[in-house]
């Protein structure tokens, strides 16, 4: 059996609502056991003998679409994948004034398009860094919206392919 971590992207924001009741109930329809949500923000802790991660996604997003009725996106890794992933984080996760974020983004293209953006960022306000599917991001409070990284995230076209956490939502995952 492995533990599992499914991050579903962009619910209880906007239009979506799901109650973190009803997540746990689709995945323990699945046959999933030890099924926790952390915090509302679409996290979900899961126990399965499945070891096809592209299959647990395509499950998994099925079965929330046809529960919640909308276009849902998840990212599933290992919980020593998440381990690896915090562990790995290139810069001082306790920054006075800064958030830590980890991007997700699983698709080489994506994340070499992400990237790209390094050199037009100002350090002043925000830096980020690639790792192993992911780009690490560390931007001055406040400034997640208007910043050049977090500006270019927002588009529409990386909706299906990326999400972000604080790396303090993931270490909750850790906990």
């Amino acid at each position: 059996m492995t533990r599992y971590v499914a991050l579903l992207r962009g619910i209880n924001v906007g239009d979506i609502n799901i109650k973190m009741a009803d997540l746990r109930r689709v995945f323990a329809e699945l046959g999933f056991d030890d099924v926790k949500t952390v915090l509302a923000s679409g996290n979900v802790l899961f126990t399965s003998d499945a070891a096809n991660v592209t299959a647990l996604k395509s499950t998994i997003e099925a079965a929330l679409r046809a529960a919640f009725a909308y276009e849902a996106w998840v990212f599933v890794l290992d919980i020593d994948t998440v381990a690896q992933i915090v562990e790995a984080y290139p810069f001082d996760p306790d920054r006075f004034g800064w958030q830590p974020y980890v991007m997700f983004a699983p698709q080489s293209d994506v994340l070499t398009e992400l990237l790209a953006l390094q050199g037009t960022l100002d350090p002043a306000i925000e830096r980020i860094e690639g790792g192993d599917g992911v780009v690490y991001w560390e931007v001055e409070r406040g400034r997640t919206l208007d910043s050049i990284f977090g500006k270019n995230i927002g588009k529409p076209k990386l909706k299906a392919v990326t999400t972000t956490r604080n790396l303090r939502t993931l270490v909750k995952l850790l906990g």
